[in-house]
C-alpha cells in the first residue's frame, strides 16, 4: 500500500482547501412584490 513520504505542506492544503468555502445564493427580485428571493422558489413574503 501506497504511504506518503512526506505530510502535504499548509500553502498545499490550503490551495486545495480554496474551493471549500460557502457560497451565498443567488437572489432575484420577485415579479409580484419586488422582494428578494431564490430563483426558481416560491417568493418568501407572497407566495407567488
Amino acid at each position: 500500500m501506497a504511504v506518503p513520504k512526506r505530510k502535504p505542506s499548509t500553502h498545499r492544503q490550503g490551495r486545495r482547501r480554496a474551493t471549500h468555502k460557502i457560497k451565498l445564493p443567488k437572489l432575484t427580485k420577485c415579479g409580484n412584490c419586488g422582494a428578494d428571493k431564490r430563483p426558481h422558489y416560491a417568493c418568501p413574503s407572497c407566495g407567488q
